[in-house]
This record gives C-alpha cells, sequence and structure tokens, in this order.
C-alpha cells in the first residue's frame, strides 16, 4: 500500500502481534490535566513516523540551533513535495514522477538559510541522524528514504540507517500490538527481538540505559491552542490536547528533550494514546532522564487523515521557520526549555495586493512562465500573463508571496 493511500484512504484494520523478548509491558499513566512547565533540559531532539517523520525533518532544519539530532521511520528529504499534494503522493511516496534530487533540495535549503528563513545548514554537520524504512513498507518508496540519507550525509550529519528489518509502514517497538509487516492501525508494529528505539536512542545519546519496567513519571495532557500564533490550534489542523511524559527524576534534575510525531491516521483523536503508550520511549525516558513530548495533529479540509504538514495543505510556509505547525511546536520546546509565556502574540496578516498578475511580474512579486504567472516564492499558480486576469497575493516573508 503506497502513502498516496495514507492521504486518499489507509486501511484502518488492526494486527496481533506476540514477542519473544521478556519485557513489562508498563502502560503510559492516566493524563493529568497541566501546562507545559520549564524543565533543565541539556539537548533537544526530535523524532517521527512518516508524516510526523518529513515533520521532523523539517523541525531539524529550519531549527537546527535548536534540534541537536532526529530519529525519522520512514520519510523523505527536506521539502521533497515543494507545496504540492500531487508531488507529495506520486513523487515522495511513490516515485512514478520525478522529484527533486538531494542536491537540488540541499541547494534550496542552502537558499531558505541565506534568507533567514530556516537555519544554516552547517549546524547539521556532526548531529546524530538515524533512520529507519522496512523491507515490508510500501508506503514511502526505499528510494524516497534514501534520497533522507543522501541529503543529511551532503550535510555532513552523523546518519545510522537501518533499512534491513522485515517491518511494514509503522513505527517499530517491542511491544507494539501490530505483527511485524503490517501496516495498518495504530501503525506500532511488533519485530520480536528488535529494538529499533533503543537502536534509535542509543544513536542520538551516544549510549542508552535499559528500560523500566515500571512508569515512575507523570502524563501531562496540555492545551496545544496557547502555543499557537493566534491561539487556535484547530486553525492549523493541531488538536486541542498535546501530551508529554515526564519521569520523576526530571522534576528536579537535568534532562533531554524528545519531540515525537505521529504519522497520518494516529492521531489522538482516532487511536488514542496507542504510540504513546506503545511507542516504548517513555520505557526508556525514566532510565536515561529524557522528557518525551507528544504534539497532537488533527483533521481539517484538506487534510482528513490527521497528518502533519508537511505538503502545504494548511500553509505555504509548512517547512520554514514561519510555519504555524513548525512555530507551534518550536513555541512548547521553549516553554519547556526557557520558560517562554506560552500564549505567542498574534501576527498581523499581511495586507493583500490585488492587481494583474502582468503587475506582479514587473513589482517583483511574481514571475511567468509559458505564459502563466507564478507567485514568487511559493510558486502557486496566478493564472494567465497579461493585463486583464488580475489575483490578490500578500508577502509573508522576504521575497516570498502565496495567494490571499
Amino acid at each position: 500500500m503506497r502513502l498516496r493511500k495514507a492521504l486518499l484512504g489507509l486501511a484502518m484494520a488492526t494486527g496481533v502481534a506476540t514477542t519473544s523478548l521478556s519485557i513489562s509491558m508498563a502502560a503510559v499513566p492516566a493524563p493529568q490535566p497541566g501546562s507545559l512547565a520549564r524543565y533543565d533540559i541539556t539537548g533537544t531532539y526530535v523524532s517521527g513516523l512518516s508524516s510526523g517523520g518529513f515533520l521532523a525533518n523539517q523541525l531539524h532544519v529550519a531549527y537546527s540551533s535548536i534540534f541537536q539530532g532526529a530519529g525519522i521511520f520512514s520519510a523523505g528529504a527536506y521539502d521533497c513535495a515543494q507545496n504540492s499534494v500531487n508531488t507529495a503522493q506520486f513523487a515522495c511516496m511513490d516515485t512514478f514522477q520525478a522529484r527533486k534530487t538531494p542536491a537540488q533540495l540541499e541547494e534550496l535549503t542552502r537558499s531558505r538559510a541565506t534568507q533567514g528563513t530556516v537555519d544554516p545548514p552547517q549546524n547539521l554537520s556532526g548531529d546524530p541522524v538515524w533512520l529507519f524504512h522496512g523491507t515490508a513498507d510500501e508506503t514511502v518508496d526505499p528510494a524516497v528514504n534514501d534520497d533522507l540519507a543522501t541529503y543529511y550525509r551532503d550535510f555532513g550529519a552523523r546518519a545510522a540507517y537501518n533499512n534491513t528489518s522485515a517491518a511494514g509502514h509503522a513505527w517499530v517497538s517491542p511491544i507494539g500490538p501490530n505483527s511485524c509487516g503490517s501496516t495498518s492501525s495504530p501503525y506500532v508494529n511488533n519485530c520480536g527481538t528488535a529494538d529499533p528505539v533503543k537502536e534509535m536512542l542509543g544513536h542520538l545519546f551516544g549510549q542508552v540505559n535499559p528500560a523500566a519496567s515500571t512508569l515512575s513519571g507523570k502524563f501531562v495532557q496540555f492545551d496545544q491552542s496557547g502555543y499557537v500564533p493566534g491561539g487556535n490550534a484547530a486553525a492549523v489542523s493541531m488538536g486541542r490536547e498535546g501530551f508529554a511524559y515526564v519521569p520523576r527524576a526530571c522534576e528536579s534534575g537535568p534532562c533531554k528533550l524528545m519531540v515525537t510525531l505521529h504519522g497520518c491516521y494516529q492521531y489522538y483523536g482516532l487511536v488514542g494514546n496507542a504510540l504513546m503508550d506503545k511507542g516504548y520511549l517513555n520505557e526508556y525516558a525514566d532510565t536515561n532522564n529524557m522528557i518525551v513530548l507528544y504534539p497532537q495533529a488533527t483533521t481539517m479540509t484538506g487534510n482528513p487523515r490527521g497528518c502533519w504538514d508537511w505538503w502545504g495543505y494548511q500553509s505555504a510556509q509548512y517547512a520554514l521557520k514561519t510555519g504555524p505547525q513548525m512555530t507551534a511546536i518550536v513555541n512548547m520546546v521553549k516553554a519547556m526549555t526557557t520558560g517562554q509565556p506560552t500564549t505567542p502574540p498574534t501576527t498581523p496578516t499581511p495586507d493583500c495586493v490585488t492587481a494583474s498578475n502582468y503587475a506582479h511580474t514587473t513589482a517583483g512579486r511574481a514571475y511567468a512562465l509559458y505564459g502563466q504567472t507564478y507567485a514568487l516564492g511559493s510558486n502557486q499558480a496566478l493564472g494567465l500573463w497579461n493585463t486583464f486576469t488580475s489575483s490578490s497575493i500578500r508577502q509573508t516573508s522576504p521575497n516570498y508571496w502565496v495567494k490571499c
């Protein structure tokens, strides 16, 4: 099953798996309503599956001054989708269409860094990056995941790549409820003695202590709207509830912070705490001084599967530092690392400029190609290039224009 089906209609069947590991299935504690407090954070990392993997990469690239490493299950290179759902489906999941090469996406990253819309990619050099793609994963083509490995390595990241597991398209955990080769809800698979979570954390942190058999920490449920510009999580396809697992040791001592992002069809409003309970991160969090932050996406028009925005369904700025979902997650991180105010200021909406497409191009707001007009930066189609066809666009960052 290809990822176009993840966007347009993944199957929801579940599977059951057994394991030969001797492990304790320590259930995640009941959530406690609260807010994100400030902790003594020594390093911040990001991980994710599928759409969450794409967003994890976007966060790592755009905010490489904040995130010090990434663990990614089944995703492609930075901004592969190019603000197009068709490109996302048929080039960055399937490979029926041509996609940007890693070298081209690397150049795009450098260009955006020069404009200040992402952090300098030199920050990625030396960062630990762990990548995973199962041989039974028919949702993201292996070549797409290979591009992600190339992209990171070309920027000097210390990339480890596990592409020999028999896993399907899923997060893989020794307490996952699904069989190894499954691609079905809740997308947490069990591959017997394999423990990719330990492997990922070991690569990111250098070493990892054995997982806990009993959880000591608290599971905080907080309102995500307090971290979204404008204060409305639903407006940017994020759920009202977000979660964080905080080990007891992190209440008073130094800890790392791991941001973990679910995939499509894996958000809290659909599958509950499946990833948070069975992803096997909390068990390692308890013994390795690590807080786990679980932001949550939800559905909206253009996003019926509750995916994170990696192709532009919610904002043309999705892959930039100003991307609404990225901004919200970074605000959560800042609340936990620096104690900044939880409610970000509302950014005024830039004024729309309405003019003929010819006028837009002469003013440097758009460009013409083969008789058609495209907004500068976002490349959104505006129609015929002449003095009779008008369009309304607004500037959201230097040299970046979007349709109103």
